[in-house]
């Protein structure tokens, strides 16, 4: 039967790595309002101390931890601390990455490395950590942060899409190897979301035009905007929620349309 209370994630604990800011904060703070505890790691004390200010900001109390995902014996420590301090982890989204971006044959494999490192590497860390005690109580989700670039590629991004079509990849198979425990796997694929980061891309020129890659963004939209952080909260909320407990191994992509879109012909 029905309820709305099927999207409530009253009395969860969530952890989403790197959240200070960004898409990680816009998510918890989703998270906060539908009713779960918030946990975040970060790889500085003072990013840590910045993020939990920023949440309190909001009205929210968050538990912040000082950790780098790529560090196994680090994270199984900080998601003992976290079970000890704040409870069994329920729902887990891989949020921490990077991007690099350098043309392919300029870019060292040390960078390379980094990236899958990060981006790759540190969720299937993070999710070995909180996977045992989601299959002892029954239930528990983790949702990846992919990309368009799980599925598309682009000029500078070869270590970066590798990592995001890797991700698409362990999240099926997480989906496939613990879905018999009543844990569901899934992905978020944000198109391109209006961030600090990305506003310099967004500047008017001076002779009053779009920036040239804002005008490529919206001609590949067929919604002709660039996506908030407030586009991928109701979404994110789906997929930590009970609603979606038949629901496993997909990457839900919140891009206004443009992997459906071959782009608009030309006037």
């Amino acid at each position: 039967m029905f309820e709305m209370k099927d999207f409530s994630l009253e009395g969860k604990v969530a952890l989403i790595t790197g959240a200070s800011y960004g898409i990680g904060f816009a998510i918890a703070t989703a998270y906060a309002k539908a009713g779960a505890t918030i946990v975040f790691n970060d790889i500085k004390q003072e990013l840590v101390d910045k993020g939990v200010a920023a949440y309190a900001a909001e009205g929210i109390k968050a538990h912040g931890y000082v950790c780098d995902v790529t560090d196994e014996a680090g994270v199984n420590t900080m998601v003992a601390q976290i079970e000890k301090e704040v409870g069994v982890i329920d729902i887990l989204v891989n949020n921490a990455g990077i991007i690099k971006r350098i043309p392919m044959i300029e870019m060292s494999a040390a960078d390379f490395r980094q990236v899958i490192d990060i981006d790759l590497n540190g969720p299937f860390i993070v999710s070995k950590a909180v996977l045992p005690s989601m299959i002892k109580k029954g239930h528990g989700k983790i949702i990846n942060i992919c990309s368009m670039m799980s599925e598309l590629g682009r000029e500078t991004v070869s270590a970066y899409a590798a990592a995001k079509g890797g991700l698409k990849m362990l999240t099926r198979n997480i989906a496939s190897e613990y879905g018999e425990y009543n844990i569901q796997c899934n992905g978020i694929g944000p198109g391109y979301i209006a961030t600090p980061q990305t506003a310099p891309l967004r500047e008017i020129q001076a002779d009053g035009s779009r920036h040239p890659f804002d005008s490529f963004i919206i001609a590949k939209t067929p919604a002709a905007r660039w996506g908030t952080p407030e586009d991928l909260m109701g979404p994110a909320v789906f997929l930590a929620s009970d609603a979606s407990n038949f629901v496993n191994g997909h990457v839900l992509y919140v891009d206004g349309g443009i992997l459906a879109y071959i782009g608009k012909q030309p006037k």
